[in-house]
């Protein structure tokens, strides 16, 4: 029987499984692990980010160099449409202060199998622990449970993730196969992670501890948000946004007083008194770790009022480099754009498509990830569709 395929069920392969069973068209869905979504649902542990509410330009411009590329993707499927989307699933949505969109529910498993149980409902069949292991010819081969099994379908939508979170699902042992096929793909690198600091034994009793109240600044950005310092170095979401230009080498920058100008630190931290240095910056409004972070970088701290003030306003942090790409949020690299057709068909392999992670793109977190997954996924489904109804080749 003449079918669709879709390999991978994440939000990109279900995406894609939903517009092709909307058209009416017996899909499958082939996916790797024992259950759909791995990676959806821990990323919506702490809290389901679906997308942001922001201006399309703005939206876009969040994927840098990709943003012209996604831009028609997302102009179809932008955060207006993922929240219609989560209300249609029955996941009522609010938007926070800083325009991130939640599910009211906040975790992402009742949105997910809601999802399941509609594309259950339109016919879509999913196979688990199906993984793939290449091309054969006209033919797509798996190894399953019942052992290997090869099947032609009509069109194909490979959704199989990145290269980060192995153990969900996502571990990038797509790109030789591809390669093998002649697909250019792009090397991966870590996007939205921590980097790695040579602490001294000065910082132990602080690991664990989150830096709140300040701002990072690194190749000419700056982001406001809460990091963590850990044994391994500092992580956490006030840093992601940096990650880019901190990986290509860009030195890192901590203002602990963000609020507050030099000068008027320098006047705080110049009153009257025997107290250590230490103890001035506490007094001046310090938190203990961000005085611990100072000790750390910079001893020993200058005596002088002003010359502190500009330290704690511009303290530098030495990084050793990005923690490994599988604790990363997501990557860099995939399938490049020149790759792709504007279907995000493989030229290298008409009828196959691709979309998520897998496309060379890179974005924040804060929304950014999930939406872009969803629109190539819904945008790679379309195409597969117009391919699917067109006349064989003769």
């Amino acid at each position: 029987m003449t079918f669709a395929l879709v390999i991978g069920a994440g939000p990109a392969g279900l995406m894609a499984a939903e517009v092709l069973a909307a058209a009416g068209l017996p899909v499958t869905v082939a996916e790797a692990k024992p259950s759909a979504g791995r990676k959806f649902l821990m990323a919506g542990k702490s809290g389901l980010n679906l997308t942001k509410d922001e201006p399309p330009v703005a939206f876009a411009a969040a994927y840098a160099e990709a943003g012209g590329w996604l831009a028609p993707m997302l102009a179809e499927f932008g955060p207006a449409a993922v929240q219609d989307w989560a209300r249609g699933l029955g996941q009522p949505v609010f938007t926070g202060s800083t325009g991130r969109v939640f599910p009211v529910a906040m975790k992402g498993s009742p949105l997910l199998r809601a999802w399941l149980a509609r594309l259950g409902g339109q016919g879509v069949r999913l196979q688990t622990r199906w993984r793939w292991t290449g091309f054969d010819g006209a033919g797509v081969t798996f190894d399953t449970p019942g052992g290997p099994r090869r099947l032609e379908p009509r069109v194909t939508v490979l959704a199989l993730g990145g290269a980060s979170w192995a153990r969900l699902g996502s571990d990038g042992a797509w790109a030789p196969l591809l390669r093998a096929a002649g697909v250019e793909v792009a090397p991966f690198q870590p996007a939205n992670m921590g980097f790695g600091v040579a602490w001294t034994a000065h910082m132990t009793p602080h690991f664990g501890q989150p830096l709140k109240g300040a701002a990072l600044r690194a190749g000419g950005q700056i982001s406001r948000g809460e990091v963590v310092v850990s044994a391994r170095g500092i992580e956490g979401g006030g840093l992601y946004p940096l990650s880019r230009a901190l990986r290509d080498g860009a030195a890192l920058q901590i203002d602990l007083a963000p609020d507050r100008s030099a000068e008027d630190l320098a006047n705080r931290l110049a009153r009257p008194g025997k107290d250590t240095i230490s103890n001035r910056l506490r007094k001046a409004g310090l938190s203990p770790l961000a005085v611990a972070l100072m000790q750390e970088c910079a001893r020993p701290l200058p005596a002088d009022p002003l010359a502190l003030a500009r330290l704690a306003k511009a303290l530098p942090l030495p990084l050793t480099g990005p923690r490994p790409m599988d604790e990363a949020i997501s990557t860099a690299g995939g399938i490049t754009r020149a790759a792709l057709t504007d279907g995000l068909e493989l030229r290298a392999r008409p009828g196959t498509f691709a979309a998520g992670e897998m496309l060379d793109w890179e974005a924040p977190t804060g929304g950014y990830l999930l939406t872009a997954c969803l629109a190539t996924g819904r945008w790679a489904g379309l195409a597969a569709v117009r391919a699917f109804s067109a006349p064989s080749p003769a």
